[in-house]
């Protein structure tokens, strides 16, 4: 389904979307997908013709590479991806899913490819419940083969080059295959989560254990790591396309590690690899100021979560206040409130489940909700769209390690695209050089609360909702202004969101935007980052009400902006990532010629 831009005016979709995870203060809220690992500085960088920011900078410079043979941004998304599964495995890759959105400039037409996991045939809603029909300990319930879902990247990728891509497939394989037989040096984020043994999977499981760990130690900061068994299997995907990845010796292998992991066996079978399907979808777009954002469709309940966030705020003109100004904090975390109470409780799979999209973004029911944002910080409940729903607020863990790329090509073309593989690691099941997602922990654990089934309840066949966010901004005649999205868990909805009120209302640069310092609140209390001078809020925010947590927020915010025919790539301090453009090229040929 694609999503037609006039050249007037960009029309708005009318799509359904899910939602995000609930929360609750317990320990809970000491887990996050991925630990903080420090930030560095960087810089905005200026493009002509083509840029890609990314989280690695081996995947940025292969998907530089590709744009710079001609390849299309779909083209060039695919090999980042590709190169990413090697390098970043904690985050996201082929054993995991994706939400990619693609804008084709020559015919001003915006979609979307779900490459969200599904649950496999044998699983139902008592997938994660003991003995005593109680909900399993999160540990219990993330490591190991029961929490994998039917990974859904590589169909996806197909599904979109089939239809975008401009070069060869195989040739998108090239750069991973080389850097994953020649070698790349492990970086000091990588070293550093191991250390942590953020997952306890990644000592307990002996596959994973035996590739991350040497005599008991982490991979130490710059090893070069080789990945044969990743290699061969990407060889295999090259010359045979995703057959060689869902059916064949890849997915017996893959079927045979789930179903006979060391810790919770899943249910994963060869029959559920054979009939996955990505779903290619409208994306969900509304207006903000002159300005139309768009987002994904469900099963992500980000692009709901983070559209609605905007148009609450709306009628506060955020941008007569400064830039992380205390009451336009405020501001944002009532309406980040009310946008999680609602996805907490109404979003789910809309193939499985009515969700109430277009009663969410309503004009009146915003108009509504936005009288409930006051000067005090205010706890918030579910609304009543018109078609009220008797669904309840679920018990999702959603912690997904996951990781956002965007590029713009030389055509003009554009995709933002954030994959995950769940909690860093994933299940930490791992076969032929690729991590499995543990994606099925997006579920809700229990399918009933209070008597009420719950949206996000475990079905076979069934996407999880999923809190990732790639977002795509449009002017006012329909040409491209911003390509962005995070990692985060359900906190992306606040870090995408924060950004895009950065650029959008306080007028600065998306590298500045991304550079300022976080803010969340996910319907529970109000998280500042520590370390950044928005900590200096705490005290007037809790005079408002709040109660207030400062800690390490950690985004992976990755955007290309452009203005006035310029484009201009921003990464997040907070992660390893970079962007590249055509310049950098430029600049790297004439240093080799010296």
């Amino acid at each position: 389904m694609l999503f037609k831009f006039s050249k007037a005016a960009l029309l708005v979709a009318t799509v359904f979307i899910p939602s995000l995870a609930a929360e609750s203060i317990t320990p809970r809220e000491t887990r996050e997908p991925e630990a903080a690992t420090g930030q560095q500085i960087k810089q905005q960088v200026l493009g002509n013709n083509f840029m890609v920011a990314a989280a690695n900078p081996y995947a940025v410079e292969a998907g530089q590479k590709i744009l710079a043979l001609g390849g299309s941004a779909i083209d060039a998304a695919i090999t980042t991806q590709l190169v990413l599964t090697l390098v970043e495995p904690q985050s996201s890759g082929i054993g995991g899913g994706t939400f990619l959105m693609y804008f084709d400039n020559k015919t001003q037409t915006l979609t979307s490819f779900d490459g969200r996991e599904t649950a496999p045939q044998n699983a139902d809603e008592t997938l994660f419940l003991d003995k005593h029909g109680k909900a399993v300990k999160w540990i219990e319930a993330v490591v190991g083969g029961r929490s994998v879902g039917v990974p859904g990247v590589l169909h996806a990728f197909a599904n979109a080059h089939k239809q975008y891509g401009k070069l060869p497939w195989e040739v998108l394989f090239k750069p991973a295959i080389e850097i994953a037989e020649q070698g790349f040096k492990v970086s000091p984020r990588l070293h550093k989560l191991l250390a942590k043994r953020f997952n306890p999977g990644v000592t307990e499981l002996d596959v994973i254990r035996d590739y991350f760990f040497v005599e008991g130690e982490p991979l130490a900061i710059g090893t070069i790591k080789k990945n044969q068994p990743l290699a061969d299997i990407y060889k295999a995907i090259a010359a045979h396309g995703i057959d060689a990845f869902y059916k064949g010796d890849n997915a017996k292998q893959m079927v045979e590690a789930v179903q006979t992991s060391k810790i919770a066996p899943g249910t994963l079978s060869v029959n559920d690899l054979k009939k996955y399907k990505s779903v290619q979808r409208d994306a969900v777009c509304a207006p903000y100021h002159e300005y139309t954002v768009c987002s994904m469709a469900p099963p992500s309940s980000g692009g709901v979560a983070v559209i609605q966030i905007l148009a609450l705020l709306e009628s506060k003109q955020l941008a007569q206040y400064e830039p992380n100004s205390e009451r336009a904090i405020h501001y944002f975390t009532q309406a980040s409130r009310l946008a999680f109470a609602d996805r907490n409780v109404y979003m789910g799979d809309p193939d499985f489940t009515y969700i109430p999209t277009q009663e969410l973004l309503e004009a009146d029911y915003i108009k509504q909700r936005s009288a409930l944002i006051t000067e005090k910080d205010t706890p918030a409940v579910a609304g009543e769209p018109k078609e009220k729903l008797a669904y309840a607020q679920d018990d999702a863990y959603e912690l997904p390690s996951t990781s956002h790329v965007s590029i713009v090509d030389s055509a003009g073309n554009a995709v933002s695209m954030t994959s995950s593989i769940e909690m860093a690691f994933g299940s930490t099941v791992m076969v032929n050089g690729y991590i499995l997602n543990n994606q099925l922990t997006d579920f809700a654990l229990s399918p009933y609360k209070d008597g009420k089934l719950l949206a996000n309840r475990v079905e076979a066949g069934k996407r999880p909702r999923s809190s990732m966010s790639p977002v795509m901004v449009f002017n006012k005649d329909g040409s491209l202004r911003l390509v962005v999205g995070s990692p985060g868990g359900s906190r992306i909805i606040n870090y995408v969101a924060h950004v895009l009120i950065g650029v959008l209302d306080w007028n600065l640069s998306a590298q500045e935007a991304i550079n300022l310092g976080r803010v969340t609140n996910r319907n529970r209390y109000t998280t500042i980052e520590k370390g950044m001078p928005v900590e200096t809020l705490k005290a007037s925010l809790t005079k408002r009400g709040h109660t207030v947590h400062v800690r390490d927020l950690n985004s992976g915010l990755h955007a290309v902006e452009l203005i006035d025919g310029a484009l201009y790539g921003a990464a997040d301090p907070r992660r390893e990532g970079i962007a590249l453009g055509d310049k950098d090229i430029a600049i790297k040929a004439s240093n080799s010629d010296e």
